[in-house]
C-alpha cells in the first residue's frame, strides 16, 4: 500500500467511520475457509456453538491466519498505525430465515478498552452479504458523536452479546447497506453505529469480525489478552497469547479458555453471565 492510499484511506475513514468493500482474498480463497468451518459443523453435527464462535482464532490454525491477512492488516495499519494487537474474534453467523438478527449498537459499549480513536473492526465476509441475508447497515459518521447510552434486552434472536440497542433514535434513511462478497471486508470505527436485519434467504450468512487495537491502548477492566499480529508492542498492557499450533489440540484448548474467560468478565460484568451468546 502506498503512503497516497494510506493517507486517502485514513481520511475517508476519519470522516465516514468506516470503508468498504476492501478485498482480502479471491472468492475461492475464502470458499476454502467456509469449507474448513464447515466441516468441523458437520464433523459435530452442527453449526458452531456458544463460546467457539468467540476468540476462534485461538481454536483453529485457518481462523488464526485469518487475522494474520495481509491486506486486512494492511488496511488496518492504514487508521491505527504499525502496532497492532487482535483483541477478539467473533462469528456472526445467521442461518437461512432464522430471524436472528444485530440492534443498532456501538461496539465499545460493554469493551473496556481505551482510548477509543483507534479501535476497529474488521469484518470479513466468508460468504456473500447482501441486504435480503441480512448484511450489515452503517450510520455514516455517527462515531463522532462520542459513546452513546445503551440498554440490555438480552433478546434470544439478537446476536450481541447483552442484547444491546443504543438509546438514540437511528434513521435507518440514512443508513447505508454493507454488501459485500464472498472474501471481502468491511473497516469500522469502534464507536459508529451499525447494526442488521434477519436473513430472509435460502442460505447462511457467514461473517467473521476481528477487532483490532493499537498496542498502546488498555484494557480497564482487568488484565486482557491478545494476540500481537504485526509490528511491535511496547506497553506490554496485555498477555501476548500464542496461536494454535494444531486445530482444537490441547493448548489451544486451554488459551482459548482463558481468553474466552477474559472476555466474558469484561463484556457480562454486572450481569452474572458465564457463557458468551451463541
Amino acid at each position: 500500500m502506498t503512503p497516497e492510499s494510506k493517507l486517502a484511506n485514513r481520511e475517508a475513514f476519519e470522516r465516514e467511520g468506516y470503508q468498504f468493500p476492501i478485498q482480502a482474498m479471491t472468492a475461492k480463497e475464502a470458499a476454502g475457509y467456509r469449507a474448513q468451518l464447515e466441516a468441523h459443523e458437520t464433523l459435530n453435527g452442527g453449526p458452531l456453538q456458544s463460546n467457539m464462535r468467540h476468540q476462534t482464532h485461538f481454536l483453529f490454525t485457518w481462523a488464526y491466519e485469518l487475522v494474520h491477512n495481509p491486506k486486512i492488516l494492511d488496511a488496518v495499519e492504514a487508521v491505527i498505525g504499525p502496532d497492532i494487537l487482535c483483541w477478539a474474534t467473533n462469528f456472526f453467523i445467521k442461518e437461512a430465515k432464522d430471524g436472528n438478527y444485530v440492534s443498532w449498537h456501538q461496539d465499545a459499549t460493554y469493551w473496556g478498552l481505551e482510548p477509543t480513536d483507534k479501535i476497529v473492526t474488521a469484518w470479513l465476509a466468508l460468504s456473500e452479504a447482501s441486504v435480503e441475508n441480512g448484511a450489515m447497515k452503517f450510520l455514516a459518521g455517527s462515531h463522532r458523536s462520542g459513546q452513546q447510552p445503551h440498554k440490555d434486552t438480552f433478546h434470544e434472536n439478537n446476536l450481541l452479546s447483552r442484547g444491546q440497542e443504543v438509546e438514540v433514535e437511528v434513521d435507518e434513511d440514512r443508513a447505508t447497506d454493507v454488501t459485500l462478497s464472498a472474501g471481502e471486508f468491511s473497516l469500522h470505527h469502534v464507536l459508529l453505529a451499525h447494526g442488521s436485519h434477519p436473513n430472509h434467504s435460502d442460505g447462511r450468512r457467514i461473517g467473521f469480525a476481528i477487532r483490532y487495537i493499537p498496542t498502546s491502548a488498555r484494557q480497564t477492566k482487568l488484565r486482557d489478552a491478545a494476540v500481537l499480529v504485526r509490528g511491535v508492542d511496547n506497553y506490554s498492557h496485555f498477555d501476548l497469547l500464542p496461536g494454535p499450533e494444531a486445530d482444537l489440540d490441547e493448548a489451544a484448548l486451554a488459551t482459548h479458555a482463558d481468553s474466552t474467560q477474559r472476555l466474558i468478565a469484561a463484556v457480562y460484568e454486572g450481569t452474572g453471565k458465564t457463557e458468551l451468546r451463541a
